[in-house]
């Protein structure tokens, strides 16, 4: 992602102080005079030439009637998405993956902050051995088709299409008893962003 610039901001901010006072029927005076500041300032600010402080943008914003941070409207607005056509997603190698398990990966945003992670899973054939999964944050799962009994720590969950389940990664889980093939099920990990 492309680094914001004092200059940046000051033009973004400007242009924004611009279409609110001509959205508003006001002339650079009069705003100047509603926001306690001089014209030479103001038309600096909306030309983008001088960097206002945050007592001029709470005055500016004061005088226009709006939110403080509606004058920041325009900066890192465009983020990535991530769009997954039906049938779509990339197959992953995944803990469980083999023979008859099938995990697609449904579009998890990259990079360091990256807070959910959406997988499809497929059931097809049953194994003798169940693995269990632990890991940080907190998964949500909800059941497409099939039954299966999921296990959570000591309890047991019969999950049938429409239930939902959701509880904290850290505490052993799966599935525990294949009852009704194929199976599929929607599984979301939410994981927590710690900023400094």
């Amino acid at each position: 992602m492309a680094q914001l610039t004092t200059e940046a901001v000051a033009e973004v901010v400007g242009a924004r102080v611009r279409e609110l006072r001509q959205q508003l029927g006001l002339t650079i005076e009069q705003l100047a005079n509603s926001a306690e500041l001089s014209m030479g300032m103001l038309s600096k600010i909306e030309n983008g030439l001088t960097s206002p402080s945050f007592a001029t943008l709470t005055a500016i914003a004061n005088a226009t009637d709006v939110p403080f941070t509606s004058l920041f409207r325009g900066l890192d607005e465009e983020h990535d998405a991530i769009f997954v056509p039906d049938g779509g997603g990339l197959e992953i190698s995944h803990e469980g993956s083999g023979p008859g398990h099938r995990y697609f990966d449904l579009g998890a945003l990259r990079g360091p902050d990256r807070v959910i992670e959406p997988v499809l899973i497929t059931i097809s054939q049953a194994n003798e051995v169940f693995p269990l999964f632990q890991h940080a944050g907190v998964e949500f799962i909800h059941m497409l088709e099939g039954e299966m009994s999921y296990g959570y720590g000591s309890n047991r969950y019969r999950m049938t299409p429409g239930a939902t389940l959701q509880f904290q990664g850290e505490v052993p889980h799966g599935p525990a008893e294949l009852i009704n093939l194929p199976i599929r099920f929607l599984s979301l990990k939410v994981h927590v962003v710690r900023r400094p």
